[in-house]
């Protein structure tokens, strides 16, 4: 088994690497596509935002059902691996889609958007579900588990910011126009698929961890995440934190374009950021081993905070912008690493409280959050680039200082209120911390509900 660990570490992690990319292509880069390329008309961007936002907060009530699905699969392959793969491709195909210009306008777009967007949500989620359910089964110890979680984060965001860094001077080389962002997606899909196969056929999971191995209904499944009250603080602390971190790099493009007046530099800035924060990420372990959990995200909110305030205030300067902006991103990477670690020490929670292991149903909640977050984000993008007047401004210089005022708002202070109040949630009423989780594992185990971990 100790083979099997050190090659779960980073096959596990790579698998992150190109989903993160064709994530953060849909998430931060359709809203880019519809405004900057097919450049749609306010009432028609009116109609999509709405539409952005309803579309995310129903499929979001999907997620648990999806994640019932998962839980209750029994194939030769595990219950992970099969929504993994079916996910994966038919997510890509998807994506592909939503940068395909069908040449339609008006209210024949907004339909044909409204299906895509709800079938990709659909098909994504699967694949969200299953991938990082499946963390819990890999180990039952919490330094592996950050090990693992550490790698996957790093990986993770390493394709995100590939993307960021890379998509306008890729697509800029291009030509800039529609064909250009259709390629960088196709590529983005293949890079996709070809890392997926790093978990698909590297990665084995303990099935012992469970003993029992009952189906649970639907009626069970809203009381797996009803009634584990831990997992629902967590939920709250990630939404809100979410919440603000999708607003603040959502705003990233049309910041340099309209305030800073230089859209060149916003690659710049993501890749400085990009470098921080996945520093950040390679010494998460090395602090948590020093410190505890509560410390690091006590610690990491306070340069967010900082790093907000910063920004807000600061000249239209590199060096200023460059210093908040690492500020924010190194504890985002940080608060990043301690949710997907609360996530996982919430499934033992629930198992030792309700008497059952549900690790999709439990990580249902993320791809749930992920997509309210998203959802209130995008509401929240939609409307300032409205009423700010960047979406029908035909140049940057024609945006007024107060619809610059309205953009650097809602890009720092509505984030910085929503992180802050998600640290205080989570810091007032989680309690599973390291000691705690111990205890749990230790019962488990006496109860025969869960056997060590042998992989550790």
């Amino acid at each position: 088994m100790a083979d099997y660990t050190k090659r779960n570490r980073y096959f596990f992690g790579l698998g992150t690497f190109g989903r993160d990319m064709l994530y953060s292509m849909v998430s931060m880069y359709l809203i880019v596509y519809l405004t900057e390329i097919l450049d749609l008309p306010d009432l028609t961007m009116w109609w999509m935002t709405g539409a952005f936002t309803i579309l995310r907060v129903f499929d979001a009530v999907n997620d648990p059902i999806m994640g019932y699905l998962v839980d209750n699969t029994h194939s030769r392959f595990g219950k992970f691996k099969p929504w993994i793969a079916i996910g994966g491709f038919f997510g890509g195909v998807l994506t592909i889609l939503l940068f395909t210009d069908f040449g339609l306008t008006g209210a024949g777009y907004v339909v044909s958007f409204v299906i895509l967007y709800l079938l990709w949500d659909f098909v994504y989620g699967a694949n969200d579900i299953a991938y990082w359910s499946m963390l819990p089964s890999l180990s039952i110890d919490q330094k592996e588990r950050e090990k693992i979680g550490a790698i996957a984060r790093i990986s993770a965001n390493l394709g995100m910011y590939i993307v960021v860094v890379g998509i306008l001077p890729i697509t800029g080389a291009m030509g800039g126009d529609k064909k250009a962002w259709f390629l960088f997606a196709v590529a983005v899909i293949l890079i996709t698929w070809v890392f997926l196969g790093f978990p698909l056929f590297g990665v084995k999971e303990n099935r012992s961890f469970c003993q029992k191995k009952e189906k649970t209904s639907l009626k069970e499944m809203f009381t797996v995440l009803i009634k584990n009250d831990q997992l629902m603080i967590v939920a709250v602390a990630m939404a809100l934190f979410m919440i603000g971190y999708v607003t603040t790099t959502g705003f990233g493009i049309y910041f340099f374009k309209y305030a800073y007046k230089d859209e060149n530099m916003y690659s710049v800035f993501a890749g400085v950021l990009g470098v921080s924060q996945l520093a950040a990420l390679g010494s998460f372990n090395l602090f948590s081993r020093k410190f505890s959990r509560k410390q690091l995200y006590t610690f990491s909110t306070m340069l967010v905070v900082l790093g907000y305030l910063i920004f807000f205030f600061s000249p239209m300067d590199m060096f200023f912008i460059g210093i908040a902006g690492i500020l924010i991103f190194l504890g985002d990477a940080f608060i990043q690493m301690l949710m997907l670690m609360f996530l996982a020490d919430s499934v033992e929670y629930g198992q030792w409280k309700l008497g059952r292991r549900n690790e999709s149903i439990t990580f249902s909640i993320q791809p749930f959050i992920n997509k309210i977050g998203g959802a209130i984000s995008n509401g929240i993008i939609g409307v300032t680039l409205i009423i700010s007047g960047i979406n029908s401004a035909p140049t940057p210089d024609d945006v007024t200082s107060a619809g610059l005022t309205t953009m650097k708002a809602s890009m720092l202070i509505l984030p910085l209120i929503f992180i802050t109040a998600g640290y205080i949630i989570c810091l007032r009423w989680f309690k599973i911390d390291e000691k705690m989780f111990a205890d749990i594992v230790a019962d488990l185990t006496e109860r025969g509900d869960l056997k060590e971990d042998s992989s550790a």
